[in-house]
């Protein structure tokens, strides 16, 4: 009673599809250069190796320091 519409031979086929690495690596390299920004500002914009003067930068990311396990005070 229940008849496929489609043979099994004319299944289509899944491959996987590839993707070029010169298609990935500007955004794989953009990503990671944004990553690293981010890392620094939250984990080492203070003190002695602060790029920002005053305590703007460490005021606004001071949950997430503590959130990552950056020390801060």
């Amino acid at each position: 009673m229940a008849q496929s519409a489609l043979s099994p031979a004319a299944a289509p086929s899944t491959a996987p599809v590839t993707l070029p690495i010169r298609a990935i690596l500007p955004w794989a390299v953009f990503f990671g250069v944004l990553m690293l920004v981010l890392l620094y500002f939250v984990g080492a914009e203070q003190g002695a190796t602060s790029l920002l003067s005053g305590e703007n930068v460490h005021e606004w990311l001071h949950d997430g320091r503590h959130l990552l396990g950056f020390p801060c005070h």
